[in-house]
């Protein structure tokens, strides 16, 4: 019965005439079901630009001269903005959620232009030799067109909020109605465009929303050191810990906190007084909205296909597959459903890779944040090596300058590399894992993984029971507790065992070894999309360009915003601004307080306040270019060099300058960033 079966099937191979799929009267292919033909919205994509270009250029004038700026640039001065100053990214205490909003709605413009067919919306048809130039004009063209969105939002005016949300209203109503007009397009996908469009549907209708809530609710005058944020962070970084909040954080914790604490570390919880800054903000924002694009293109680019192959198998496969020695059954329709529900696990496969993919990047996604926030507050006091691996000055620089301003672009692009990586790891991961354990356990046949693990059974026994010896000795026979203190014992049995198994060692070195280069790999893989940490050792870190464009970026944000040092010029502005109406408050508080003779506890109390500030601000880098001895230092520099600069005129004034103030000696041990200066 089984040679009929093996002489048949050659037979019915030769029977077959494949010419006929080469002949010039085979039929054609036929067409798929939903032919979806080019659209063209009732709203002209051409001239709705020309008039929302047009609309904007005309905001942006009016908004020039309501802001009654002389200088297209000026310096820093309090409660001033411009339009040529769309956002502050140094602020702690503004509207983030606009910012943000924009900035999604123009890497949605980005996503979308990538597989675009016109690049630019004021031509169509265009030529393959210039399309790569008008993607070059595209990528500067967006921004262009919501920049007078920030515009809005900075200046502070009822009637900037009013161009906003007419510009807000009118990029969001014309959209609607493009896509209602056209919910399908040829692209990829018949809804592609439509899905694409979803997270900029979003943005704009926050942007309307909030634009007239903002309008309601007037223009705001608290805005950065004005606002309040920066004197309540500084109160609870001064404020006295209480004995049983101490005596609580010593405790152990139990095997359940533990266990908890592991899911914890990957949530982020909103901090008690504690704001991301603008820049960080808007970089998660971007992350997570790239995380959507990337996870709807890998879709749309592989599902829609796997679709159209199961819908085109028929028993013509059956003599593809024998042209390659592959029978999967004598009956044609059992070989179609075979390779039909093999397809469809290929394509369960793929979407289970891709959600894990999606899942993976989101939780990497928070777990930054929360290292942000920790790096930040670690920065802030003076914590250098939780950052570096060597004692780093915080000051500006140039390449910290351009790494800031390219932080959120190499945080979408890496997001989006690693999702694209780690979708088609986990995709081989789940193929080998289905097609080479589970159908073959399920089926009973072509078990190659079991067979060659059962021929070598006895290797991996041996390896498994001599690791779990060695563990075994170590721990009852090779060491001794005495009076609270551990030592080696037996000796001679140690060195003897050690000799034993060096051979059997190396093999478990072989081992050890491949699966160190799979965990690195698969380690690696997983936090691609993170830039918060290096994937290279720590004395190499500076080698891994994503890291170091964060740990730039973090020097800009420390040294210009810290909390501290903006309450402290928060401070002096209300005293030089307000005509000394602060300096006043403190004079009749001290006369006061003279009046009064309070107990000692309250002068103690006060007196401890007042070291621990003057302690913070000595401990501020940011405050280092301003020391005295700092400046006494450059001062010998600019003379050996023989070209004196402003800092040599400004220690030659101070120090004609006496001093009646006795140096008073500090208790505290000096840090890291004292014994630099």
């Amino acid at each position: 019965m089984n040679h009929s079966k093996v002489e048949y099937a050659p037979f019915e191979y030769s029977y077959y005439d494949y010419s006929d799929w080469y002949s010039e009267n085979a039929e054609p292919t036929k067409p798929p079901k939903e032919v979806i033909l080019p659209c063209d919205p009732t709203a002209d994509e051409k001239l709705y630009h020309i008039c929302m270009l047009s609309i904007s250029l005309v905001v942006m004038l009016i908004l020039a001269v309501l802001s009654r700026k002389n200088k297209l640039c000026q310096g820093f001065t309090r409660g001033s903005s411009s339009i040529f100053s769309p956002a502050n990214f140094l602020d702690q205490t503004q509207q983030k959620g606009l910012v943000m909003a924009v900035f999604g709605l123009v890497f949605s413009k980005l996503a979308m232009l990538v597989i675009a067919p016109d690049p630019l919306p004021f031509s169509k048809d265009t030529p393959a030799e210039i399309k790569e130039y008008m993607k070059i004009i595209a990528i500067f063209y967006y921004p262009i067109l919501f920049y007078p969105l920030l515009a809005c939002c900075t200046l502070q005016h009822k009637v900037g909020y009013v161009f906003g949300s007419l510009l807000s209203f009118s990029h969001f109503g014309v959209l609607v109605w493009q896509k209602f007009d056209c919910p399908k397009t040829p692209e990829i996908y018949k809804y592609y465009a439509l899905l694409a469009s979803l997270p900029q549907l979003a943005c704009l209708a926050y942007l309307c929303v909030q634009f007239f809530l903002l309008f309601l609710k007037g223009p705001k005058n608290d805005e950065d050191l004005d606002s309040s944020y920066y004197s309540d962070y500084v109160k609870l970084l001064l404020k006295k810990k209480s004995s049983a909040a101490s005596s609580t954080s010593t405790d152990k914790p139990t095997l359940v906190e533990r266990i908890l604490e592991v899911p914890k570390s990957y949530i982020y919880i909103p901090a008690k007084v504690f704001r991301f800054p603008l820049k960080l903000a808007v970089t998660a924002f971007v992350a997570l909205v790239a995380i959507y694009h990337t996870a709807l293109l890998l879709v749309v680019l592989v599902v829609p296909t796997l679709h159209i192959v199961r819908a085109g198998i028929d028993e013509n496969i059956a003599f593809l597959l024998l042209g390659f020695g592959i029978v999967l059954s004598d009956d044609r329709m059992e070989v179609v459903k075979i390779v039909t529900f093999y397809t469809w696990l290929l394509e369960v496969c793929y979407l289970c890779a891709m959600t894990l993919s999606c899942l993976v990047s989101l939780i990497m996604l928070m777990r930054s944040m929360i290292l942000h926030r920790s790096n930040l507050k670690g920065l802030y006091k003076g914590d250098i090596y939780s950052i570096y691996n060597s004692q780093k000055t915080i000051r500006p620089s140039k390449p910290g300058i351009v790494c800031w301003m390219g932080l959120t672009g190499y945080q979408a692009a890496i997001i989006c590399l690693g999702m694209a990586i780690q979708t088609v790891v986990f995709f081989i991961c789940f193929v080998f894992f289905v097609f080479m354990i589970i159908i073959p356990v399920f089926y009973g046949r072509n078990i190659i993984v079991f067979e060659v693990a059962g021929k070598a059974w006895p290797g991996w026994v041996t390896l498994l029971l001599v690791t779990a010896l060695q563990h075994v000795t170590a721990k009852f026979a090779f060491i001794k507790k005495e009076a609270g203190t551990r030592d080696l014992n037996n000796r001679e049995s140690l060195f003897l065992l050690t000799y034993l198994l060096f051979l059997i060692n190396t093999v478990v070195g072989l081992v050890v070894g491949i699966w160190r280069m799979v965990i690195t790999a698969l380690y690696n893989i997983v936090h691609l999309g993170r830039i918060d940490i290096s994937l290279l050792h720590r004395t190499a870190e500076s080698w891994d360009p994503a890291y170091r464009y964060y740990v730039h970026s973090l020097k800009v944000e420390v040294s210009q915003a810290h909390p501290v040092l903006k309450a402290f010029c928060g401070l002096l502005l209300d005293m030089m601004v307000e005509g000394g109406r602060v300096g006043q408050k403190i004079r009749d508080a001290e006369e006061g307080i003279q009046e009064n003779r309070p107990n000692k506890a309250t002068s103690r109390q006060r007196i401890r306040c007042r070291w621990q500030l003057l302690y913070t601000l000595v401990n501020n880098p940011s405050l280092l270019g301003s020391r005295k001895h700092f400046q006494t230092l450059q001062t010998s520099e600019s003379v050996l060099n023989g070209t004196p600069n402003r800092s040599s005129k400004i220690s030659s004034k101070k120090e004609s300058i006496k001093s009646d103030a006795e140096p008073i000696p500090s208790t505290e041990t000096p840090t890291n960033q004292d014994k630099t200066d």
